[in-house]
């Protein structure tokens, strides 16, 4: 999910072919407060152009309401509400926040789903209660946001913020909603964003922030599972018994197989890439 400043027109044309799932044109942090008229122009200018057509997701991440409801009357009218596939909530504080802004952009028109961001000491403790709201698509894990207001210093090991960077994934999993996790500050050190988009994914994490378009294949790389780990669920659901949906435990290569492993390797092959399920080489 590649984060771009709603205030640069060619940065918002050039990100849908970044080869990111999503693109997230930012109206909140990335955009200075004297040009937040500016950035709303050139959003919602982007998204009305007839020969704007991204072949991934564009979501809009708006300021928290009550600002967020000039982003919403800029980008929701017209021709530029039907290039939005959900916006982005930053800062979401409980169920209310999320449910607030959706009534917001139903008021303008569109019923969008909503990826409520969590990067507050309240927003993590009210984590269950946002994944549950029904606009919530996905919760997100803001952790620089969340490191200034518990006042924590951010280390390398991330250990400052590895019980909220849990319990986001907890939440989200129990209420059935996507988990992405927070970006990666250094764009340049590639081997530090492929160990921390590597942590994401044991972690249970089903996408990663980017801020820039050189990131996004080290997050598709490092979020992909191992090419053993693709075989050893390839195998495990061939061997599966045909005649039960729910098998008791059964054997694969010395290794006792039971409901948990089977829904482990069916998760393995659902991020595996086409080429490792039809068998060819990477």
């Amino acid at each position: 999910m590649l984060f771009t400043p709603g205030d640069r027109p060619s940065m918002l044309r050039k990100a849908p072919a970044s080869g990111a799932d999503a693109v997230v044109f930012d109206l909140e942090d990335a955009v200075a407060p004297d040009r937040k008229d500016e950035a709303r122009d050139a959003v919602a200018e982007t998204l009305a152009d007839p020969e704007f057509d991204p072949a991934c997701e564009v979501c809009v991440r708006v300021n928290p309401l009550p600002d967020g409801r000039a982003d919403l009357d800029a980008v929701l009218d017209g021709e530029s509400a039907a290039s939005i596939d959900a916006l982005v909530l930053p800062k979401a504080s409980g169920a209310a926040s999320v449910t607030d802004l959706a009534a917001a952009a139903v008021d303008r028109g569109r019923d969008l789903p909503v990826l409520a961001l969590v990067e507050t000491a309240a927003g993590v403790l009210a984590a269950p209660q946002i994944a549950a709201a029904d606009p919530t698509d996905a919760l997100i894990f803001g952790a620089e946001d969340l490191a200034a207001d518990l006042g924590a210093t951010r280390t390398e090991e991330g250990t400052e913020v590895l019980y909220a960077r849990e319990r986001v994934v907890v939440a989200a999993r129990a209420a059935g909603v996507d988990a992405i996790d927070t970006l990666y500050t250094t764009i340049d050190d590639e081997r530090g964003l492929r160990e921390d988009a590597a942590v994401a994914r044991q972690l249970g994490f089903d996408g990663k922030l980017a801020i820039h378009p050189v990131q996004v294949g080290t997050i598709h790389d490092a979020m992909t599972p191992d090419p053993d780990r693709i075989e050893w669920a390839r195998r495990i659901l061939d061997e599966r018994p045909d005649d039960a949906d729910a098998p008791g435990a059964f054997e694969v290569d010395g290794e006792m197989i039971d409901a948990p492993l089977l829904r482990q390797a069916e998760r393995a092959l659902e991020r595996a890439p086409d080429e490792y399920l039809d068998g060819g080489d990477r």
